[in-house]
């Protein structure tokens, strides 16, 4: 006999799934460090050449990469974005009328 599996549906954000505090800004410091990594390897940048043209050294450029993102802030990773040739635009607007609070996205262009 096979053992029932029970399955939840994703609200879409794995760590508000999870429980997590926070899970809004978690989800989107996790999209930030994607983008990130991605012009990274766009560029076939090393570590070493990613974390100087960051500022860091080549062990944060590792926890970026990984998504180890305890010690980055937001404010960080745009910075890092605009550093590596992106312009990140915040865009403030009405909540939508089902949600009780605003909420906070990423938005690739």
């Amino acid at each position: 006999m096979s053992e029932e599996i029970e399955v939840y549906p994703s609200c879409g954000n794995v760590f508000a799934d999870m429980g997590l505090p926070d899970a809004e800004e978690r989800l989107a410091k996790a999209e930030l460090s994607i983008q990130i990594h991605e012009i990274i390897k766009k560029r076939r940048l090393t570590q070493m050449q990613a974390a100087e043209i960051l500022g860091i050294d080549q062990p944060k450029v590792s926890a970026l990469i990984r998504g180890r993102l305890k010690g980055f802030s937001m404010d960080r990773l745009f910075h890092f974005l605009n550093v590596l040739g992106r312009d990140v635009r915040i865009v403030i607007k009405p909540k939508a009328r089902s949600q009780q609070y605003g909420s906070l996205k990423v938005a690739v262009a």
